[in-house]
């Protein structure tokens, strides 16, 4: 069948849609298109949660935010867990097709996804995997299908809405240990990166840590001005007064375990162990198990899959009308890729004046190293600063031969363009399949540097 939600009158007037979830895609761009003129399809409304409680699946509509989901899982006594991403204030479903994280185990949001219903830029109703027998009881616990396995085809594109699919969740643990820690140094990270890396190639560490700096710490805990009021980036004597008052680290490492407690114990102390063998700094061990209050404080709470959104005050640390966006290469998952690009990093930070904040998250096989680029809009030199700052740390990556996840609604075509093998082979092909889905153009141009042939002169150089 045909789908009502006004994509035929839109193809007929061939006026661009641009679809958002709930549109808080806060340092991508958030609720706004590439195009000027689009209209906006907002499925903010779309608040349907079905949940199948024998195998942890949640199956959601675009405008089921992590609160709602969170709410509706204590509401009914479910015995699952969300994984939440740091803005917990955005859709369950578009955080995961653009590739989102939490905290958790489960906190890879793309991998967890299953089975997906999607409206067509023609009107066409399709369904993914096992979806696609009519009735199928799998369609939500089986990844793929029969042929092609189409679901990352609707992740970061713009070849279709998603209207709903299902969400795996984390059965909630019998037993919770946390192993946090404050690294001194900035030489500290490349140790940090391998010994991790071990443990997430060998299974012993499920959850992506992410290893943050300072920065991240401490913008949601003070502003700039309470420490200099001088252009340029911080100088080392205040990054240690800073330091000092909070007790944070130059690095901080929040390491979760998860499940029966003999096993979590058993983890804990080989995890210790490796660490001891690098640093003598104090490891600080929190434990929870089944039967106790679960009240985290807000620092602690998206590691329990309680929907926070504290780190957005990140974004206030200029002062005026403080905003943010990401620079997040992706680099392979040890200790020397990671400090080369944190030096290559901190110095263009140096260069354009601004103050480092960085993070490595950690794959199984990869780290993706976030950097916010935080900014008062209100201050019309620091702006002049950020589009040159951003795509000469861009440059810096491409040269590395490393590409951004994720990217803004700016930069888009910049990022695309440097996935260049065979004369970019990849977006010709993305552009074949888009005109093939898509022949009017009209849903979401230049999403992910992806043009339709009626907007291809659009492209950014």
């Amino acid at each position: 069948g045909k789908w009502g939600g006004g994509g035929g009158g839109r193809n007929r007037h061939k006026v661009p849609l641009w679809p958002i979830s709930r549109g808080k895609n806060f340092g991508y761009g958030g609720a706004a298109p590439v195009v000027k003129g689009s209209v906006v399809l907002d499925l903010s409304r779309m608040k349907k949660i079905e949940f199948d409680a024998e195998n942890g699946v949640a199956v959601v509509e675009p405008g089921v935010g992590f609160y709602d989901l969170y709410d509706y899982i204590q509401q009914n006594r479910l015995p699952y867990w969300t994984s939440v991403p740091g803005n917990s204030w955005g859709s369950v479903l578009g955080n995961a097709l653009d590739r989102g994280v939490g905290y958790t185990t489960y906190g890879q949001h793309t991998e967890k996804l299953c089975g997906m219903e999607v409206v067509l830029p023609t009107g066409e109703l399709m369904r993914t995997g096992m979806g696609a027998m009519s009735g199928s009881p799998t369609w939500h616990l089986y990844r793929y299908g029969f042929g092609p396995s189409w679901e990352q085809m609707f992740v970061q594109s713009n070849y279709g809405v998603v209207t709903r699919a299902g969400v795996w969740l984390m059965p909630a643990p019998e037993s919770m240990i946390g192993l946090d820690m404050e690294l001194e140094n900035p030489d500290d990270l490349g140790w940090a990166v391998d010994v991790i890396a071990g443990m997430r190639r060998d299974g012993l560490l499920q959850q992506s840590p992410s290893i943050g700096s300072w920065l991240r710490g401490a913008a949601v805990l003070t502003s700039r001005k309470e420490w200099y009021d001088k252009p340029g980036a911080l100088p080392d004597d205040v990054i240690a007064a800073i330091r000092k008052r909070f007790g944070i680290g130059w690095w901080s490492i929040s390491l979760r375990l998860y499940g029966y407690e003999e096993v979590n114990e058993a983890q804990a102390r080989v995890i210790q162990r490796q660490f001891r063998r690098h640093s003598q700094q104090p490891i600080n061990v929190t434990r929870w198990k089944q039967g106790e209050p679960l009240n985290p404080a807000p620092g602690q709470a998206a590691f329990a899959g309680v929907p926070i959104t504290f780190p957005m005050a990140n974004a206030a640390w200029h002062g005026g009308r403080g905003g943010h966006i990401g620079y997040s290469p992706v680099l392979p998952a040890n200790g020397r890729a990671a400090m080369e690009q944190f030096r290559r990093t901190y110095a263009r930070y140096q260069e354009f004046g601004m103050d480092y904040h960085g993070s490595f998250a950690m794959g199984e096989r990869s780290i993706v190293n976030v950097n916010q680029v935080l900014f008062n809009k209100d201050d019309a030199e620091m702006m002049a600063r950020v589009n040159a700052f951003f795509r000469a740390l861009v440059n810096d990556a491409t040269e590395m031969r490393y590409g951004e996840y994720r990217t803004h609604i700016d930069y888009m075509d910049l990022v695309a363009a440097t996935y260049d093998f065979n004369n970019h082979a990849l977006r010709r092909a993305n552009e074949t399949i888009k005109d093939a889905l898509d022949p009017n153009g009209i849903l979401a141009p230049g999403k992910s540097g992806i043009w339709p042939e009626r907007y291809r002169h659009l492209r950014s150089s």
